[in-house]
């Protein structure tokens, strides 16, 4: 069965490109600072961008929530080393000190509790080993139900801090042309939020918010950018760098977690 859009995460020629290139960039700054060991991607989804950090001397295990991303992971991946647990990543189904590196791409800030999380990813690593953390940068993301704990950069580093002794926090940004892309698609998404004079979409159960707005998301992504997908836009990982010049239009926050506490 194929992935269904729900702005949870993305899906390929559905989520405009940048959105798309934007991970594909995380992961690829991920794999620029790799080196051999065994790797943990949490939150792997269908496995995509796991199978791509994967190296003779660097196996990789995903793990994910979803047994239906699970499942299509380890069919298309497993023949190319990729192995895949169906696990929750604030009770991950691993041994401690198990991994060198791990990886949570847009993944804490689906979370409650996200020390739950970073603390778990600390528990599976090795004594020397590093994480790496990334997520939407607060004043630059875009309004999502599923998005529950926001970061700046201060406050990734604190959260961070609790469970891992060296943490670094960089940004992930892109060229001009990009971020005015990605500027007039805020725009565009806080127009049609701004028909909620009465703010009922926060006054609402959550439950309610999350299922009109994985139902509408679809629709709004074929209005609002039908142009911008499938490659059509010309935006590509190409168009990111990571960078230690941050402020509130960077885009993404890359964090570079090491020596987990014990």
């Amino acid at each position: 069965m194929a992935a269904r859009l729900t702005g949870e995460r993305p899906v390929q020629g559905v989520t405009p490109d940048g959105l798309l290139a934007l991970h594909a960039a995380g992961y690829r700054a991920v794999v620029e600072r790799l080196g051999p060991g065994r790797l943990l991607d949490v939150g792997c989804g269908e496995g995509f961008e796991s199978a791509q950090m994967a190296a003779p001397d660097r196996p990789v295990v995903g793990v994910d929530y979803d047994q239906g991303a699970a499942v299509r992971a380890v069919s298309r991946f497993g023949p190319r080393g990729l192995s895949v647990a169906r696990s929750d990543a604030r009770r991950l189904c691993l041994g401690d000190g198990t991994f060198r590196w791990a990886c949570s791409s847009h993944l804490i800030e689906h979370f409650d509790e996200p020390g739950e999380h970073a603390s778990e990813v600390a528990r599976v690593l090795a004594d020397d080993g590093t994480a790496f953390f990334v997520t939407p940068n607060e004043p630059a993301d875009f309004e999502n139900p599923f998005h529950i704990r926001l970061f700046r950069p201060s406050s990734l580093h604190e959260l961070l801090s609790r469970s891992f002794h060296d943490v670094e926090v960089l940004g992930l940004d892109a060229v001009t042309r990009v971020k005015e892309d990605f500027a007039r698609r805020r725009a565009k998404a806080a127009n049609v939020l701004a028909l909620d004079v009465f703010d009922l979409r926060h006054r609402i159960p959550r439950s309610w918010y999350i299922a009109l707005y994985t139902r509408a998301l679809p629709l709004a992504y074929r209005v609002m950018a039908r142009q911008g997908t499938g490659g059509s836009s010309g935006i590509t990982a190409d168009d990111f760098f990571v960078t230690d010049r941050l402020d509130d239009t960077t885009l993404v926050l890359f964090a570079v977690a090491r020596r987990p506490r014990r």
